[in-house]
């Protein structure tokens, strides 16, 4: 790697590797009070993403592929085994290219309310990209499109405050850009795609076509979730996770 990237491990001493990967403009943060829930059973492993958390350096037209090289040189510092990898939104792209061009690293492989990308994916609505870019609505928008009404926890999920604006422009980009749909039929590790039914930051419709497109792939819908699904409705999940990843 040309920078230094920081990398966290919890759980389990030498168990199995999960790796956990966060979304667009967040680092390691993201899985507070979700990678808990994996520490009994498995080495939870995270990393800051370039240009979050202790991941600092020059900014550059980072991409999902580089992340996912990053990626794979975080599973070969602290395995040599392959790991399961749990990939959310644009960690969910990233975790596409690392299992496509790196398949002896992935044993398993989670894609939650995440996209293929490209000209196949579905995109948010100009409306929704209207609301997000506008400072005045943001946080009420975020807030709007990853949870329910119902919902009253701390969310972890609404990115990096220590970014720099250079940096989530870069991330932006990297996730805009993003398109694994040629690959992803390369894929072979047993994989699971995961979204909420209500979800409109990655419309729900782009988990089937993840599904369809990953060989063997397995699709389960949350029903109601919206973009964080898998924190608000993570004690629904846990059994559907912990029969897939075991």
């Amino acid at each position: 790697m040309d920078l230094p990237v920081a990398v966290q491990e919890s759980g389990l001493p030498g168990g199995p590797v999960l790796l956990l990967l966060a979304g667009q403009a967040n680092s390691h943060v993201w899985w507070t009070g979700l990678r808990e829930t994996f520490e009994d059973r498995f080495r939870v492993v995270t990393f800051d993403y370039r240009g979050t958390g202790g991941s600092r350096g020059p900014v550059g037209d980072w991409s999902t592929v580089l992340f996912a090289e990053d990626a794979a040189a975080v599973l070969r510092s602290v395995t040599d085994a392959p790991a399961a990898v749990y990939g959310t939104s644009m960690g969910g792209r990233v975790a596409q290219h690392l299992a496509a061009r790196h398949p002896e690293l992935v044993d398993r492989l989670v894609l939650a309310c995440t996209s293929p990308g490209g000209p196949h994916a579905l995109e948010r609505t100009p409306e929704i990209r209207r609301r997000l870019a506008d400072p005045a609505t943001n946080a009420r928008t975020l807030r709007k499109l990853f949870y329910t009404d119902a919902w009253t926890g701390e969310s972890h999920l609404f990115g990096d405050p220590t970014m720099t604006a250079a940096e989530g422009v870069a991330h932006l980009r990297a996730s805009n850009r993003h398109d694994a749909w040629d690959v992803l039929p390369l894929i072979q590790a047993p994989t699971l795609v995961l979204h909420g039914t209500e979800d409109l930051m990655v419309p729900s419709a782009n988990a089937p076509l993840l599904a369809g497109r990953i060989p063997g792939a397995a699709l389960h819908w949350t029903e109601g979730g919206r973009h964080g699904f898998f924190d608000e409705f993570a004690a629904e999940l846990a059994p559907v996770l912990d029969t897939f990843l075991s």
